[in-house]
């Protein structure tokens, strides 16, 4: 774990793991989030907005810049996961107006200003829904490949899967904005289903963040509710996986996830495995390898992280 907290900007479409993934990294002193921006994919860019800025009303944290991005992929049509995170994105739970305005300016350019207005190595990429944005800010302004710290992705899997026989949902939803944030020269690390479908919300978790006794643990509780059957009807898992907090635990204390050095690439062209990570693990990675796989979850320290930060955060009502 660093002295210094990692200063990150966290892209994300909230969707009910985007905002637990808010929870922790505004709860733990170790990250210091600079904006949170978002992208179309669990819903429309206009919901997925609106989530944020309740999320962070929730926290209390409405400090927190908050920059709409890409409405739409890249190249494809608009897809989202209705039958994963409902109709507002985050059904379970009845969401705060939002008490702060919307800032001014496309997400892909606050990326760019975050980045370029640090000293290099400073700020850390978090994408937890399509890469859209991402895609964007590097083709926009190219120098910020060299100036950022990582980029952490919540996507992909080897060969795990869920939207397609293939494909994670938010690689599926833009392979290209993928392909460009995966082949840039930057550290990648990429938190796939591999790893996320061990970071199980189980009951035994609802009740320790449920027995925090605020409103935002139970919050946390309605989210986690709906998810859970939404995941059991659609997937047929018995607990929810909570993918996007995994990125926020890696930065927070890397132990807690094992990763692997190893080539990855998008497929753009197969019939039948559009957005499938191919993840070459011949072997050790060949010299110069700029990205990495998640690989093991401590699943018992990472909860225990997303408890302590939802306990802080309620301590601070």
């Amino acid at each position: 774990m660093t002295s210094a907290p990692r200063r990150i900007v966290l892209d994300c479409d909230p969707g009910h793991d985007d905002a637990v993934a808010m929870m922790l990294a505004l709860g733990n002193p170790a990250i210091e989030v600079l904006a949170i921006t978002t992208v179309g994919g669990n819903q429309t860019i206009d919901k997925v907005t609106r989530n944020a800025q309740s999320v962070l009303a929730m926290c209390r944290r409405e400090d927190v810049p908050v920059y709409q991005g890409a409405s739409r992929p890249l190249v494809h049509r608009v897809e989202s996961a209705p039958e994963i995170h409902g109709e507002s994105g985050l059904d379970g739970v009845e969401l705060p107006e939002p008490g702060a305005a919307l800032r001014d300016g496309h997400a892909a350019v606050a990326i760019v200003d975050a980045v370029m207005g640090a000293k290099p190595g400073e700020v850390t990429l978090v994408g937890t829904g399509p890469l859209t944005n991402l895609a964007l800010a590097v083709r926009l302004e190219p120098r910020i490949v060299e100036r950022v710290a990582e980029v952490v992705v919540m996507g992909g899997g080897f060969p795990e899967a869920n939207w397609t026989a293939a494909a994670e949902f938010n690689i599926w939803v833009d392979p290209e904005a993928a392909a460009i944030v995966f082949d840039e020269p930057w550290p990648v690390t990429m938190v796939g289903l591999d790893l996320t479908h061990q970071a199980l919300a189980t009951a035994e978790v609802e009740a320790r963040v449920g027995a925090i006794g605020s409103p935002l643990s139970d919050f946390f509780v309605g989210l986690m509710g709906f998810f859970r059957k939404a995941y059991k009807e659609s997937q047929a898992f018995d607990d929810p996986p909570v993918h996007d907090p995994c990125t926020i635990a890696y930065l927070i204390d890397p132990t807690i996830v094992q990763t692997r050095r190893a080539p990855i690439a998008v497929e753009l062209r197969g019939e039948h495995t559009v957005g499938m990570t191919v993840v070459d693990l011949r072997g050790p990675a060949p010299e110069g390898t700029h990205t990495q796989v998640a690989t093991t979850l401590d699943a018992d320290r990472f909860w225990g992280l997303v408890e302590d930060a939802i306990r802080a955060l309620s301590d601070a009502e």
